[in-house]
């Protein structure tokens, strides 16, 4: 399970912690307060442990590194070989949904360059602030205020009484500056900043490179409402990716949680919904000529509720498909009564006459177009089952090919 301060694990399994292994009380103590924080929809608390559930994704508390993996076969050993393949699904699918941009890395061999997902944001974050060094940090105009010997800009009345009544020759205003030390450019560090308390490998020279370009700058605290005073224009538009990343970094990262020496930091990710994106995104990219696909067709249902399908296609010829994304194991001859009839409802909405349950591939096998029972409407659907591994990664396009012949 696990190689020095790494460990591995897939969606479900339980981790406990012990005296001799990596996995520590105080990891434990830190996960459980996160967990409460969070509502618990991230993983379950048991004895001693923890049980992952469908976030896949990555840990990191102090020097540990949890990657949770997604897993859709019937394999139970856990094995490195195991663990490689659905790190390498998992990184491409985060690839093909732009949550990571990996350059000159194909689907087939994506999982030989990184020991663990979270190398892949730290190297990306770096990358892209270095890419900005070179090309050199822009200025911005700020305001501030401050005490001047001559009067500057507008003067703070209040201010100025408060802290100049013995000085008379000082002026406290506010005025407009010129220069680097702007808002973006103290995210980009505080970004910095968090990655010094986590990274210890050969990304360090880097990011002391780059702490080194802002040793100057001042240090403030980075919340949720500062990157909402972000306007990025012509001259800063460059700096999107860095932002997007730090904005990440900063926000799922938790410094001394529990009053401890342990610094965490959390990308987890909804399997669920990774896999409707996923499929959604090949689909809109390798599509057959003369179909559209639609993602999240939102409609008002009843009253103030909504319905929305996870993805429509429709042809040329008005045929209208529904397609419902589902990450989890089940067996084709037996669906939910609750998700048949959530289909009915997008077959009759929509006017579709096919739909379609999509789920990861193991070993079922597709079932054939049943048909509701519903005052002689024609309304069909069937589970479909699609395998996004094959020897490697397998190619979407191939996926693709295969959905499209299941709605058939």
């Amino acid at each position: 399970m696990s190689k020095g301060n790494f460990i591995q694990v897939f969606e479900y399994q339980k981790i406990r912690y012990d005296a001799n292994g990596d996995f520590k009380s105080h990891h434990f103590d830190s996960m459980v307060l996160y967990n409460e924080k969070n509502q618990s929809k991230h993983f379950t608390v048991i004895h001693k442990g923890i049980q992952f559930n469908s976030y896949v994704g990555v840990i990191q508390i102090g020097g540990l590194t949890i990657e949770i993996l997604p897993k859709a076969d019937n394999d139970i050993s856990h094995s490195e070989e195991q663990k490689k393949k659905w790190q390498g699904v998992l990184l491409n699918m985060l690839r093909v949904c732009k949550h990571i941009t990996v350059d000159n890395v194909s689907e087939t061999n994506l999982s030989k360059r990184y020991n663990s997902i979270l190398e892949v944001y730290f190297e990306m974050y770096l990358n892209e602030v270095e890419s900005l060094v070179k090309r050199g940090l822009i200025k911005k105009y700020r305001r501030v205020q401050s005490n001047q010997l001559a009067l500057r800009g507008k003067l703070l009345f209040s201010q100025n009484i408060q802290k100049n009544i013995v000085h008379k020759e000082r002026f406290y205003c506010e005025h407009q500056i010129y220069d680097k030390e702007h808002l973006l450019h103290l995210i980009l560090l505080r970004g910095l900043k968090v990655l010094d308390s986590l990274i210890s490998s050969h990304l360090k020279d880097k990011l002391n490179r780059l702490l080194f370009e802002f040793y100057d700058y001042k240090e403030i605290n980075i919340n949720a409402t500062h990157f909402d005073k972000i306007n990025l224009e012509r001259k800063s538009l460059p700096y999107q990716k860095a932002v997007d990343i730090a904005k990440m970094l900063i926000l799922n990262y938790s410094p001394n949680l529990n009053s401890g020496n342990d610094n965490m930091l959390t990308l987890l990710f909804d399997m669920n919904k990774l896999w409707e994106e996923y499929i959604y995104r090949i689909l809109q990219k390798h599509k057959p000529e003369g179909y559209r696909v639609n993602f999240q067709n939102k409609t008002s249902f009843w009253e103030h509720k909504t319905i929305r399908p996870d993805i429509l296609i429709a042809s040329d010829t008005n045929e209208i498909f529904v397609i419902d994304t589902k990450w989890k194991i089940v067996d084709s001859r037996n669906p939910s009564d609750d998700d048949l009839k959530q289909m009915f409802t997008y077959n009759l909405h929509w006017e579709a006459e096919k739909s379609m349950l999509l789920y990861p591939k193991i070993n079922q096998e597709d079932s054939k177009f049943g048909v509701y029972h519903f005052d002689g409407l024609e309304k069909k659907c069937k589970l479909g089952f699609v395998s996004i591994v094959d020897n490697g990664i397998r190619r979407s396009e191939n996926i693709v090919l295969e959905i499209m012949e299941k709605l058939k």
